[in-house]
């Protein structure tokens, strides 16, 4: 069903053992998180097809792990998991971005179909045609927390709605450029000036790129 694993964050380890148990009958591959900071540093790390996050955690709660998701992993969908009689929880957390939420207790089929449900959700969600707009800021947020391919997947639907702007060939030269790829970034930059040669940002990059200089992260100009 899905290629990346899906990680379960829950501080009970029996309820990371019964949902990963659930989830491999329909092949799921998946890891697990004790808390939210061991969370942060796995969505840091790897690229996953969902995230199933209990809001009851020890230190950095399920809440703070969906809010900062929202602003480094937007293109990882969250189905949080609450106790019974916190449904109220539940929709804070949806308000805040999660596609779903599941209530213990739940039995292995309920996960299942679950999952399913807000994978193929979510893949319906992807193949709608963001904004131009909405696809740069999602590209800018991911370039910025370091997620490189989050920010080339957005770039390329930014592109494929218009492909006669400046913004989104300049922060591929920066995606490019942070991977130590020069050359590729340069030409990103100039195919953006062709486009409209008064877009500064890509000027100030393409210039200290050719420069040589040493790329700071104040030095780049991602628009």
């Amino acid at each position: 069903m899905v290629e990346k694993p899906i990680l379960i964050v829950d501080d009970e380890k029996s309820i990371r053992f019964m949902l990963a148990e659930a989830l491999e009958a329909i092949d799921v591959k998946t890891e697990d998180a004790a808390d939210g900071e061991e969370a942060l540093s796995k969505l840091k790390e790897k690229e996953f097809s969902l995230v199933l996050l209990d809001l009851r955690l020890p230190g950095v709660d399920g809440m703070e792990v969906l809010r900062q998701m929202r602003q480094t992993r937007p293109d990882i969908p969250v189905m949080v998991i609450t106790a019974y009689g916190t449904v109220n929880l539940a929709v804070e957390a949806m308000n805040l971005g999660a596609a779903d939420f599941i209530q213990k207790p739940f039995v292995p089929e309920e996960v299942r179909q679950a999952v399913t449900r807000v994978i193929r959700k979510w893949r319906l969600h992807e193949q709608r045609e963001p904004d131009y707009a909405a696809a740069i800021t999602l590209a800018r947020e991911s370039v910025r927390a370091g997620h490189l391919e989050a920010a080339e997947e957005h770039l390329r639907k930014a592109v494929s709605i218009d492909s006669g702007r400046a913004e989104a060939f300049n922060l591929m030269g920066v995606v490019s450029e942070m991977r130590g790829e020069r050359l590729e970034a340069q030409k990103h930059y100039r195919a953006a000036l062709s486009l409209d040669p008064t877009y500064e940002p890509a000027r100030s990059n393409l210039e200290r790129s050719v420069e040589m200089r040493r790329t700071l992260p104040t030095d780049i100009r991602l628009g």
